[in-house]
Parts: C-alpha cells; sequence; structure tokens
C-alpha cells in the first residue's frame, strides 16, 4: 500500500491510500505539538466509495504508516520529524495535484506533463479537462475545434499557451501556428538563351533563368508542341511557361496565341502584360464580357481586335463568339488557366464546354492547362489527353495559422496582424502587405474602412478605373492590406506576403479545399518575400446559411487537413441542355461532329437531345440537328432549356422586363432554397408527354 501525504493549511495533512491501481481510502490529520515532538490527533478516515469520514485511533495511523510506502507530495518538516521519531521512512513524489483533489493519484514524467497557471505542472488528462471547462465557456466550439486544441496540448505542452489561441489578443503566432510548408531547394534550370526560342521573344521576355516549374514543362516537351497540364505552386512562373509556347509559335509561323482566364481583372492585367512585352512585334486583343451602360468607367478597356496574334480574354468572352458561330482561325496555342475552375458550381460547365469546342475548331493547336491547385491531376491529365507537369514544391516558405476568435474580435485582429505585417521588410527590400479574403462585398469595405487609409476594398463592383488604382496602389507598396472576395483567388497577380480569412465562406457556401488553397498559395512570392503567412481567423459555431452544414472552425480544420478531390463534374440537365446547343452550333449540327465534341468534355451530360426535340427547339434532319432561333437563344446567352421555356413563359403573361427579371430572380432563390427535379426526374414521373414549366401567374 502506498500512502500519498499531502500538506493542507492550517496544519491539516491529507493522506491517499493507494493500492497500485486504484484509490482505496481518504483520511485528515492534524498534528500537535508534545514534549517528544509532533503527534497525531484528529485522525479521520473513509475507505471505499463511502462519503463521510470516521474518527479513528491514532494509533492505527502510526501503524499503517510502518506498513506503507509513504510518499511526500511536497516538503514538510513538522510531518516528516514526526514520521522518523517512529522511523518511518518517505520519499518525494511528484503526483498531479488536479488529480489528487479527485483522490486519483497519477504520477508526473516528461511524457504525461503540461504545465498550468504559474508554471505549475499537471497531468496530460487533467490538461484536457481543464481545457475543455474553459472551452465550455464559449459554448459553441466544436468537436473538431475541440480535438484540434487537444493537439496543440500535446504539442506545446502548455495549457495557458493553447487557451490563448482563443484571445486573439494574447496570442503569439507561434502558438497559432498549425502548420509549415517548407520551401524546397532551388533545383539548377536552365538560362532561357540556351532555349531553342526567337531571339525576339528572349530579348522582349526579360527573363534569364527558367524557374523549376518553367524547366520541368520544357523537359516534358513544351517547346515540341505537347499538349500539358502544369500544376505548380502561385509564383511558380507558370504564365511564362504559356508565353514561351505561345510566342514560338507565333514567330516561327504556326499561329496565334489564346491566353484564358476566369476574370476580367486577371485578364486586363495579362493584357497590359504582354502588350507592355511584346507590344513592338505581336499585338495583343481583349475579349471580355462588357458592360450595357455606356459609362466612362464602364467603357472598353483596350484592343479588342479577334484576330490579334495574341488574344486575352475570359473564359466566356471567347466562349461567345464561338456560341455565336464564329470559327477560331489561325490559332496554334490555347492556354486555359485556372483549369482548376472545372469543378467551379456555377462556370465549371462552361469552361468543360469551351475546351471541347476549342480541341475540335482548332485540332492542331497545342493546349496548355494551368492550375495551382487540383485534385488528383494524373486522372485529369488522362481525360484531357495531356502530359502532366508536377510541382509541389514553393519556392517560399508558407506558415499556416488558425485562430478561434468571436465575429466582433475579428476586425480587431485583422487590424494587428496587418498593421505588424507591414511594419516587416524582407530581403529583398519589400514591405509586408496582405490580401483579406471575406465572404460579401459589402463587408469589404466594411473592413477597409476599420482599417483606415492604407486598405483598400478589391471586388467585381468597382469599376475598372477603381480596380486599376488599388492594383497599382497595392504594386507601389502604398497600401498595406486588399480586401477582397473570390477576385484575387482567382490569379489576380497581387504581390503579397500574408493572406487573412475573414470568412471561409464565399457569400453563403463554404469553400471547397482547392479554392481554400488557391486563394492560400497567394502568400509569399520569391522575387518579394523570405516567407508567406496564412492566417485564418475562424468563428466557433459561425456559419452562413443554414443548408450548408458544419460550423465555421470545424471547416477551417477540415480545409487545413484535406485532400482536394478529383475533378469529374457532373453536369445536370439544365448545364448539359445548354452545353449541348452550345457544341451543336459550333460544329453547324452534324450529329457525329457533336457526339465528338461532346465526349471530348470532362464532365459527364445527361442525355437532352429527346427533350430538346420534344419541345420543338431542335430538328432532326438526317445526320444534322437544325436549331431553332430559341436553341441558338440558348448557346449564345448561356442558358439552359428550363430557364429558357420559363423565360418563354413569362413573356406570355407579363409585359414589363424588369417585372419577368423579378420573377426570375423570385425563383432562383426558391429553387436555392429547395431544389426543382430536373427535366429528366420529371419525366420519369410523367410520360405522357412534354413537361410544363412554371407556375400558374395569379
Amino acid at each position: 500500500m502506498m500512502i500519498l501525504v499531502q500538506p493542507q493549511k492550517g496544519g491539516t495533512y491529507r493522506l491517499l491510500f493507494f493500492d497500485g491501481r486504484h484509490t482505496r481510502g481518504a483520511a485528515y490529520v492534524e498534528l500537535t505539538e508534545t514534549p517528544r515532538g509532533p503527534r497525531p490527533t484528529r485522525y479521520r478516515v473513509k475507505w471505499g466509495q463511502k462519503k463521510d469520514y470516521h474518527h479513528t485511533p491514532s494509533r492505527d495511523l502510526i501503524a499503517q504508516l510502518r506498513e506503507a510506502d509513504v510518499r511526500m507530495v511536497k516538503p514538510d518538516d513538522e510531518f516528516e520529524s514526526f514520521l522518523s521519531a517512529f522511523q518511518v521512512r518517505t520519499r518525494p513524489v511528484d503526483a498531479c495535484r488536479m488529480c489528487l483533489l479527485d483522490e486519483r493519484y497519477t504520477p508526473l514524467n516528461d511524457t504525461n506533463t503540461v504545465t498550468f497557471g504559474k508554471g505549475e505542472r499537471i497531468c496530460l488528462d487533467c490538461g484536457r479537462r481543464e481545457l475543455r471547462r474553459e472551452v465550455s465557456h464559449i459554448g459553441r466550439l466544436g468537436q473538431d475545434g475541440i480535438r484540434h486544441l487537444e493537439d496543440l496540448l500535446l504539442k506545446f505542452r502548455n495549457l495557458d499557451r493553447v487557451l490563448a489561441t482563443l484571445q486573439p489578443e494574447k496570442v503569439t503566432m507561434a502558438s497559432a501556428l498549425f502548420d509549415k510548408l517548407e520551401a524546397h531547394p532551388v533545383m539548377k534550370t536552365a538560362l532561357v538563351d540556351e532555349l531553342p526560342l526567337p531571339r525576339q521573344f528572349v530579348d522582349a521576355a526579360g527573363v534569364k533563368q527558367l524557374m523549376p516549374a518553367q524547366q520541368l514543362a520544357v523537359d516534358a516537351g513544351l517547346l515540341h508542341g505537347k499538349d500539358l497540364l502544369v500544376v505548380a505552386a502561385t509564383a511558380s512562373g507558370k504564365t511564362f511557361i504559356g508565353e514561351m509556347a505561345g510566342m514560338k509559335n507565333y514567330l516561327e509561323g504556326r499561329g496565334r496565341t489564346l491566353f484564358l482566364v476566369p476574370l476580367v481583372a486577371l485578364a486586363n492585367q495579362k493584357y497590359e502584360r504582354f502588350t507592355e512585352r511584346y507590344g513592338k512585334f505581336a499585338k495583343t486583343g481583349l475579349l471580355t464580357g462588357v458592360s450595357r451602360l455606356n459609362l466612362p468607367e464602364t467603357r472598353k478597356v483596350g484592343d479588342r481586335n479577334p484576330n490579334a496574334p495574341i488574344i486575352v480574354g475570359t473564359y466566356e468572352g471567347v466562349d461567345n463568339m464561338i456560341r455565336c458561330g464564329q470559327k477560331m482561325t489561325g490559332v496554334a496555342t490555347v492556354v486555359i488557366d485556372e483549369v482548376q475552375m472545372l469543378e467551379d458550381r456555377d462556370r465549371g460547365h462552361r469552361l468543360d464546354g469551351m475546351i471541347a469546342r476549342l480541341k475540335y475548331l482548332c485540332p492542331q493547336a497545342q493546349f496548355l492547362y494551368l492550375s495551382a491547385t487540383i485534385g488528383s491531376p494524373k486522372v485529369l491529365a488522362k481525360k484531357l489527353n495531356c502530359t502532366l507537369v508536377q510541382y509541389a514544391d514553393r519556392p517560399v516558405g508558407l506558415e499556416r495559422y488558425l485562430l478561434f476568435v468571436e465575429r466582433k474580435q475579428k476586425i480587431p485582429a485583422i487590424k494587428q496582424f496587418t498593421t505588424e505585417e507591414y511594419k516587416r521588410t524582407s530581403s529583398k527590400g519589400y514591405r509586408g502587405q496582405t490580401i483579406i479574403f471575406t465572404n460579401a462585398r459589402s463587408r469589404t469595405h466594411t473592413i477597409a474602412e476599420a482599417l483606415g487609409q492604407r486598405a483598400a476594398a478589391y471586388h467585381a463592383g468597382l469599376t475598372s478605373v477603381e480596380r486599376r488604382d488599388v492594383e497599382t496602389r497595392f504594386a507601389q507598396g502604398k497600401l498595406m492590406a486588399v480586401v477582397t472576395t473570390a477576385a484575387l483567388g482567382a490569379g489576380v497577380d497581387f504581390p503579397a506576403s500574408q493572406v487573412i480569412f475573414d470568412a471561409l465562406a464565399m457569400g453563403r457556401d463554404w469553400l471547397t479545399v482547392q479554392e481554400f488553397n488557391q486563394m492560400g498559395g497567394r502568400a509569399g512570392r520569391p522575387d518579394f518575400h523570405d516567407l508567406g503567412r496564412v492566417v485564418i481567423l475562424a468563428e466557433p459555431g459561425g456559419s452562413y446559411s443554414r443548408e450548408n452544414p458544419g460550423t465555421e472552425e470545424e471547416i477551417a480544420i477540415r480545409l487545413l487537413k484535406g485532400d482536394m478531390e478529383e475533378v469529374a463534374p457532373e453536369h445536370d440537365f439544365e448545364k448539359s441542355s445548354e452545353e449541348y446547343v452550345a457544341n451543336a452550333v459550333c460544329c453547324n449540327g452534324e450529329e457525329a461532329d457533336l457526339n465528338r465534341i461532346n465526349e471530348l468534355m470532362v464532365g459527364s451530360m445527361e442525355p437532352v437531345l429527346p427533350e430538346l426535340v420534344a419541345h420543338r427547339l431542335v430538328e432532326k434532319k438526317g445526320t444534322r440537328l437544325i436549331m431553332t432561333p430559341l436553341a441558338r437563344v440558348m448557346a449564345e446567352h448561356f442558358i439552359g432549356m428550363e430557364r429558357l421555356l420559363e423565360v418563354v413563359r413569362l413573356t406570355k403573361v407579363m409585359n414589363d422586363p424588369l417585372e419577368i427579371i423579378a420573377e426570375l430572380e423570385s425563383e432562383d432563390v426558391h429553387r436555392e432554397k429547395k431544389p426543382e427535379p430536373s427535366v429528366r426526374e420529371d419525366r420519369k414521373k410523367n410520360t405522357t408527354g412534354p413537361r410544363r414549366y412554371g407556375r400558374k401567374r395569379r
């Protein structure tokens, strides 16, 4: 039997009787001074699960001490003098105080100890219990968040340090660090002068030596016409890969270059870059959507020549030409930037269809697909029938931090982190600048105003003049932060050293792992910074939509730990019908060619032809499909069959175009809350004839 002696205040001692596995009993005893030295008095004992202590003769205590292994939890001269008088030996023991309070015994060692309070050591189990007790005051932290804090406790062995991650004003960046992606040593690469590139291009490009991803692309056949899927981190030089192939093919007489991107802002940046570099011998044309408002700030920017040697455009800007029946002639190079957009919920089917249509129209062209983040790239490369070039190493290290922060604390925390980052200067001489991602345009302005004059909002709702002003001031180092929604996540070139996530949603939907990695990867540029930082401010229990499960701190951990899924889009009936008629317009309705284009698509489509024929949108004549004017409207205006038929129905019962638009918008909101069955599902229920769309107007 082991007896643990715990000195208490007021000259009282607490004793625990431990049999090696369980606590058998507990006791209290006091010492009184006698002529022969300290002697026990008021000895009270309880055994087993009993609650009451019973007075027991002091001689029983002495007998028990003589037969037991006596351990002192902390030194006490008076009790040790008493033991010595009865020739009872004692030894010190390092035990968890919190366990002793619960009448449990846990000896402490280097493997099971955490620090708590003013340097006190407690056992790991008690540390976990104390952590959960403290976290319970927050009330909304989910199990994933608690498990993350427990992982931090195991890592740091300091309870106060872990709890500080819940208090931004007290947190140290070291305690909030989730993980670190190390920079990889730079591999040996070739000089651009050594490559089989036209001298005119080499002199204009201003690049002396290849970066690793560029070298791997060259080794994979970039300069010999090979189709490539290039997956490499942000700032690894993917754009220049497209430039090398495109300008080589053009200057050697093989044809023009299409450089396609998802955003107008990104297209404008590429247009300015290519015009500045190559304008003396290759004009650049810009093909993007055009505002219907004829205002100075919305008028066309740049040369809109669709026959220029270099065409920079958005996916829809170029695709609209194809959907209107125009042929893309003389194209030798097609560069699809941000190809991970194939997984985009709203635009993925259009990118998928556009790639297939371009492959049909430009069969001899070299296709290059660029992405910083994509799941199962080998599978996608096979679907695209190209060679994979993958460079997973970052040229700059990246530290990722996770803090649990209440919503009202987010803006003060953002202000603290952006200000501290702006005070840093890299070894290259550049100040630290921050991109802040949030979920709504209104929130970008709220945060920017709180940060002051050195911060600016940036989103698609700004005019092109306003966006270019923000881009210029950031590039000149005059802004310490840009606050944005999805726009910067898709590749707009802002050389930021730090990325902060104010929200892990875009609109009401949680980010995907691909989107998160794409945005976070914008932190740290090799020509500017020594290190990149990503800071996630996750609100415990936070959510942006009742329809989307999960809370923000749970989503944060899943995103940080998550693996990206394979790019395997499944296009529903509405999306399939839109792409089917666009493909039909592209090949002038030739059924064999149409089937070929459909097979070139990465995603799977639902069978739509029977419904198109049933609703007299398409007519079959021999081996050709004849598109009606309404079917061509579907293609040219990027809408599916269900939307088209609903518009037609509304025009029969409404005269005011604005009223029709309002009705369509209200139906969209209703459909988002409660998805309606597709045409295909509805046809299974009603096989007697074509479906009737819409509801009766009251």
